[in-house]
């Protein structure tokens, strides 16, 4: 155990990168491999929920949003403690997500055939449905990650004076949320499965240190020495 509570007081910036290959080599494989029965995912409200091409913006800020969480995290806040509540969260999550994939195969047949505008955006969006399949969608890691940056700026303790960028980050992760079902790139559903995850997980990594005194008996107070700095 002093082992363990030792590795957890450093960062071990070079983890990000190992689990980056890791998750890119397994999504890859998740990708090309050959599927012989696909399970649609679908819900009626699916249907209701109109296509507009302009969350595009938010969908790809994603990327950059998610990837400046974790430079901050690892580079620019001191928080030890904070840094491995993040990456483990997002962790955790994107190596659910690839087991959920494997064993469950799923995809969806909500993207439209046709287009009425032609536009900047609706070209990107083309761009992306051609370079994104639309397999693999249960839970969303969109939604997920976004939810995981969000709380995790709002609970950053370097970032409690200055509220706009805590009030952003959920302007943000509202606004990519509703991108991947406004696109068609996901369905209700794989909504509704990244929030039920994420529940699982923030319960896991955040839930423990929270309302306990430092030192404590037990299990918990093992889980909190490791989390703490």
């Amino acid at each position: 155990m002093d082992n363990k509570i030792k590795f957890f007081q450093k960062k071990h910036i070079w983890l990000i990168v190992l689990y980056i290959i890791f998750y890119l080599a397994g999504f890859a494989l998740l990708e090309q491999r050959k599927i012989t029965q696909l399970h649609l995912i679908h819900l009626p409200w699916d249907d209701v929920i109109p296509f507009c091409e302009y969350f595009i913006v938010p969908y790809i800020l994603w990327f950059f949003y998610i990837g400046g969480v974790a430079v901050y995290f690892a580079f620019f806040n001191k928080n030890v403690r904070e840094y491995w509540q993040v990456m483990l969260t997002l962790g955790i999550g994107m190596t659910l997500f690839l087991f959920v994939s494997w064993v469950y195969p799923n995809g969806h047949d909500l993207r439209p055939e046709t287009f009425t505008r032609d536009n900047i955006f609706v070209q990107m969006v083309q761009m992306l449905y051609s370079a994104d399949t639309s397999t693999n969608i249960l839970p969303s890691i969109h939604v997920f990650n976004s939810l995981a940056a969000a709380v995790a700026l709002d609970k950053c303790q370097a970032l409690k004076g200055h509220p706009v960028i805590r009030k952003s980050a959920w302007i943000l992760s509202g606004l990519i949320i509703l991108s991947t079902m406004f696109l068609k790139q996901h369905s209700l559903l794989d909504v509704i499965c990244a929030f039920a995850l994420y529940a699982l997980v923030y319960i896991l990594v955040y839930a423990p240190g929270e309302g306990r005194e430092p030192v404590q008996k037990g299990q918990n107070a093992g889980i909190q020495r490791i989390m703490s700095e």
